[in-house]
């Protein structure tokens, strides 16, 4: 199923599992286990004090209760039920702990559910969990008492509803801005390869002219028509691998102007790093730019998705790095691979952080680097600033 087709509530409710997967649920567990060990753990311990064999086997029962939490990300239907369960049991074996304390474990994994599962599969849950409420108020509960109780489960299953609803959106923009650059990079790329086949249209014509009276120029004009061609086929497939149909579908039109971008320069390239860093010093920023290595003969696409990786860094620099005044490019041909690096003195503020990939700069520059195979990583330096790293497999044109 393309994830494009699919609405925003069942792609959070499948990446929820998979990016709450590893250190994220261990950190909720935690938190979750916490909560209801120090409030209905306590309050077992004090309303069992002196009820016999009812303290142990309530104490278990809330252990059972934490246990069954660290599956609350991956099974929630099932985790609400047993803390429900064991929490109806709790409060039948010490009835002086409140029925809100007792399920309060339950109310946790209503949450989670309700910010996980589709919203008829929380509803129900939320239904569920009201079921108690004659209990509480036939056992002394009172009004209060059960007006507690009900606030405390709506309020839990709101919770995970406003997340729910937070991370669709989160979601919506990352996949609208991927789209966006996608669009960009495709028409950046058609402006290079538009810009070789015009080039080769000419080689071809001056080859004509003098086919006959100098040969020795026509094959060096048709070398230049291989070379050129080996180039376009190049990037051609770069943008093939790189764009699957709804991409190309998103600039049908860009075909119908090539005419006109046949008049104009290649986008920009790594060539024309000292022009980006001029642009940022205008503004005040002391700016130093390092290449290594060989750069002749590199793809257009991969020098088109390095420069404007350093050319999102810095702007986000001037826009988010609170205090900076210097940032350092570095741009090198390793082996097989060319690394890009933007460092900044910057004090990061809060949100500026790499922790959930947020900001469409950020989507933009991971988006550069996949769609020529290359990868990107961002965010705070454990000294002060902040750091753009990428790192572009080598494209060679003959």
């Amino acid at each position: 199923m393309d994830r494009s087709s699919r609405q925003p509530g069942d792609v959070f409710a499948g990446e929820a599992r998979s990016e709450l997967s590893s250190r994220a649920v261990r950190a909720l567990w935690w938190g979750s286990a916490g909560l209801v060990l120090a409030v209905p753990g306590t309050a077992v311990l004090v309303a069992g004090a002196e009820r016999g064999w009812r303290l142990p086997v309530a104490v278990a029962l809330v252990l059972v209760q934490v246990c069954a939490l660290r599956w609350q990300v991956r099974a929630p239907v099932a985790v609400l039920a047993v803390n429900a369960a064991t929490g109806l049991a709790v409060w039948t074996l010490l009835p002086a702990v409140s029925l809100t304390g007792a399920l309060l474990a339950a109310q946790v994994a209503l949450c989670v559910l309700s910010a996980t599962r589709p919203r008829r599969a929380s509803v129900r849950a939320l239904a569920a969990m009201c079921v108690p409420v004659p209990l509480a108020f036939g056992a002394g509960g009172g009004p209060a008492g059960v007006t507690v109780y009900l606030l405390a489960v709506v309020l839990a299953w709101t919770a995970g509803q406003w997340r729910r609803a937070q991370r669709a959106r989160a979601g919506a923009e990352m996949r609208r801005a991927v789209v966006e650059e996608r669009a960009r990079i495709a028409r950046e790329v058609h402006d290079v390869v538009a810009h070789t086949l015009s080039v080769m249209v000419i080689q071809a014509g001056a080859a004509d002219d003098v086919f006959a009276e100098r040969p020795d120029q026509a094959r060096q004009a048709l070398r230049a028509i291989e070379s050129g061609a080996r180039s376009a086929l190049g990037e051609l497939r770069l943008l093939l691998q790189a764009f699957g149909p709804e991409a190309g579908e998103a600039d049908d039109g860009g075909a119908d102007d090539g005419g006109a971008r046949e008049q104009r320069e290649p986008g920009p390239s790594l060539a024309r790093l000292d022009e980006l860093a001029d642009t940022v010093r205008a503004s005040g920023m002391t700016v130093s730019v390092h290449r290594e290595g060989a750069f002749e003969g590199l793809s257009a696409a991969v020098g088109l998705a390095a420069y404007r990786i350093v050319q999102e860094a810095l702007t986000n620099t001037l826009r988010h790095a609170v205090g900076a005044d210097e940032v350092g490019v570095c741009v090198s041909v390793e082996g097989e691979c060319v690394t890009v690096s933007v460092v900044d003195n910057g004090r990061t503020p809060q949100g500026r952080s790499d922790a959930a990939g947020a900001g469409r700069g950020l989507v933009g520059m991971r988006e550069r680097a996949r769609l020529v195979g290359g990868s990107l990583r961002a965010g705070p330096l454990p000294g002060g600033g902040f750091e753009v790293a990428a790192r572009l497999p080598v494209e060679r044109v003959s």
